[in-house]
């Protein structure tokens, strides 16, 4: 990016500037050297300046552009931090789809994913090229005119929120650079937002130190800084930036193609010249895939040297025309592909073993053991699932245990090692009264979980509150889990109607419910009255019923009450359902206390009315026609598909049985797409087959 002249000419600067006042003429002078020490230090990791000079350089920079407002400029370093910012990011559409990749795990997989790419290829010789997969955020960067004009999370791969004022807070990311030089008027470029473990420990410190609880890792420090709302906190926590790929980028006409845009290694190279944050110095390229697995091999058995943390290697076909000869799935390209480390491992002390009541009754056990650090994570809690788990591992209180995190996310208990057992070990007991109402468990024939069968049990209470509130049902925002067993406990909310009476005045007095917070939740709170029937029978949490089951009952009545007078035989006769759910609905309706519950949220105002029954498009092209979606779907969201089958007389169900005429199958489609095969009645369609019916 900068010649050894420049370098040298910049520096100097530095130090000139340094002594002298300076005036409206410096402005432009004063800004490419601190431009330059910004990229030295977070690019390059070479710091030409102490951080007193920097920040002397920096305030002198701030004062002259507050003395001569009119040469500020969009690009400026003191541009990084805004005064404010909207409480809501807006979703923005990526101009080519983010895409997962698809994962290897050994030798044996790395062969097969090469004998793919020369099964595409042919004769030709593939080159590959190998990169850390770094542990943090994603983001798309969108430069317009070498100009930085937007940040966004990856999202659901298709749509992202719009980031970009906290963008603009990493320092290792241009504002601004050079790309109309090689004519290229606009530019997308992919990478991972992370954290340098120095930083993540020192701001961790700082939080323990202020009072407050440390972040879990940096991975989710990383994601959750890029959505807070005050910049200056994201600019506090020194986030970082790899850039590994160019997804898109426009060429003016006339123009040649930049001499590194044929490769993988090249484009980074040249985003690297450029002043961009990317792995050319940890990448490696090789001819033969027995030479990636040696690296590879060898590269886990030092994954702690680099600064960031890293979860595996991606492995990349380094040619961009073989890339576009591989083209991708609706999943992944073909052309890449990851290889994950194995599984983080440690040993602990399994202290106790506490019980939880979720919002159906199920009994718990949790697992509370020595706080064990594993892949960046500080391990204390691990479930235990059901007694038939306990029972099989042959796990006892006092235990030595070996705790991994599964895809270096979810921990559990590999087994106890027996062999360090010294006679001290007690057996785990479990309990035969509810560990929160006291009333006796009960074991359903068929099931491996204890429940609590009191419906009024404190800690059902909350869960269902939780699950009412939450988005896939009524979306009440602001609420929360924290805050419902925070009012709960204060006796401000004791059940589900209660949400609509909620005194607000008393909530203004607890610490963190200031006027606008209130503002937000009041709103929420009236939105949900209005919500679909569907949503509010989600909403109840109904055992076994989910979102697919509570929109065939709401489609089948006209007020909620009806279910009442439903029998279990009325109920099996709607597509979608079987025996063990209708037995399920039908006893939650016949019940005394949720037929009160329902009055309530009626008196509240809560709509439970079905005011599109009977609107149902009964000679509809799809009239009659049942559907299922499987896997993921590139053409559009499976909430479209089904909104689309709907508006056309057709149904969705949950699952796959003798009432399922279509099955509609993405990529990576499971058991459903084998057990409609095993069937042997249902049509099974493409995304592009399923377009050209409902056309």
């Amino acid at each position: 990016m900068y010649s050894q002249q420049d370098e040298q000419r910049l520096f100097n600067d530095a130090k000139t500037f340094l002594k002298e006042e300076l005036t409206d003429k410096h402005i432009e002078p004063l800004r490419d050297v601190i431009n330059y020490a910004d990229w030295k230090y977070y690019v390059q990791s070479e710091p030409v300046l102490a951080d007193e000079e920097y920040d002397k350089l920096y305030k002198k920079l701030i004062a002259l552009e507050e003395q001569f407002p009119k040469q500020v400029t969009a690009d400026s370093p003191t541009q990084r931090v805004a005064i404010g910012l909207s409480e809501r990011f807006p979703a923005v559409s990526h101009l080519v789809p983010m895409l997962s990749l698809d994962n290897t795990y050994n030798a044996e997989d790395l062969r097969d994913w090469d004998k793919r790419c020369h099964d595409f290829i042919g004769e030709g010789a593939i080159e590959y090229c190998v990169e850390p997969k770094y542990d943090g955020a994603s983001v798309s960067l969108v430069y317009e005119d070498g100009k930085l004009v937007r940040g966004a999370t990856r999202g659901d791969g298709v749509m992202g929120e719009e980031i970009t004022i906290n963008i603009k807070q990493i320092r290792a990311i241009p504002l601004s650079t050079a790309f109309m030089k090689s004519g290229i008027s606009q530019i997308e470029i992919r990478g991972e937002v992370v954290i340098h473990k120095e930083a993540f420990a020192q701001y961790n410190a700082q939080r323990v130190a202020d009072g407050l609880s440390p972040l879990a890792n940096p991975r989710n420090a990383a994601s959750g800084t890029l959505r807070i709302l005050d910049p200056k906190e994201v600019s506090k926590r020194k986030l970082s930036a790899v850039l590994y790929h160019i997804s898109d980028y426009t060429l003016e006409q006339g123009r040649d193609l930049p001499e590194g845009l044929h490769s993988h290694f090249g484009s980074l190279e040249w985003l690297y010249q450029l002043g961009f944050p990317t792995p050319v110095k940890e990448m490696k390229r090789f001819k033969h895939i027995d030479e990636v697995i040696a690296f590879c091999e060898e590269f886990e058995q030092r994954r702690d040297d680099l600064p960031f943390e890293v979860d595996g290697l991606v492995i990349k076909v380094n040619n961009f025309d073989q890339q576009d000869q591989m083209g991708m799935t609706a999943h992944h390209p073909r052309w890449a592909v990851a290889y994950k480390f194995k599984a983080r491992q440690a040993t602990s002390k399994l202290l106790r073993v506490e019980f939880q009541v979720g919002r159906t009754g199920s009994v718990t056990p949790v697992a509370k053991i020595e706080p064990t650090p594993i892949g960046g994570v500080t391990v204390t809690s691990i479930s235990l699932f059901n007694e038939d788990v306990v029972r099989e591992k042959g796990l006892h209180i006092g235990d030595t245990v070996l705790v991994e995190r599964a895809g270096d996310v979810i921990p559990y208990i590999v087994k106890p090692l027996a062999e360090l057992r010294d006679g001290s070990e007690q057996p785990i007991v479990f309990p035969t009264t509810c560990p929160v109402c006291s009333e006796p468990l009960e074991k359903p024939e068929e099931e491996a979980v204890w429940r609590c069968i009191n419906i009024s049990c404190p800690a059902q209470v909350v869960e269902r509150i939780i699950h009412f509130a939450s988005k896939d049902a009524m979306d009440i925002r602001n609420l929360g889990g924290a805050n419902i067993a925070k009012f709960y406990e204060l006796g401000l909310l004791k059940d589900i109607p209660g949400i609509y009476n909620i005194n607000f005045d008393e909530i203004s007095k607890l610490g963190g419910f200031g006027e606008k917070s209130i503002e937000n939740l009041q709103t929420a709170i009236g939105h949900s009255k209005k919500q679909p029937l569907n949503r509010v029978i989600y909403g109840l949490g109904i055992r076994h019923v989910g979102e697919t089951t509570a929109k065939t009952l709401a489609n089948a009545i006209g007020n909620i009450k009806e279910l009442y007078e439903w029998s279990e035989e009325q109920l099996v006769a709607l597509d979608d359902i079987g025996p063990k759910v209708a037995a399920s609905v039908a006893h939650f309706f016949h019940t005394h206390e949720n037929r009160h519950m329902i009055d309530e949220l009626e008196n509240a105002g809560v709509n439970l009315a079905n005011h599109h029954k009977g609107q149902k498009s009964n000679d509809g092209e799809l009239a009659g026609k049942t559907f299922l979606f499987t896997g993921t779907l590139s053409k559009f969201k499976r909430s479209e598909a089904e909104t689309m089958v709907e508006e056309k007389g057709g149904s969705i169900l949950g699952g796959v049985s003798s009432k399922l005429n279509y099955l509609v199958v993405g990529e990576d489609a499971g058991s459903k797409l084998e057990k409609a095969k095993k069937l042997g009645t249902v049509a099974i369609l493409t995304e592009d087959e399923f377009l050209d019916l409902i056309k």
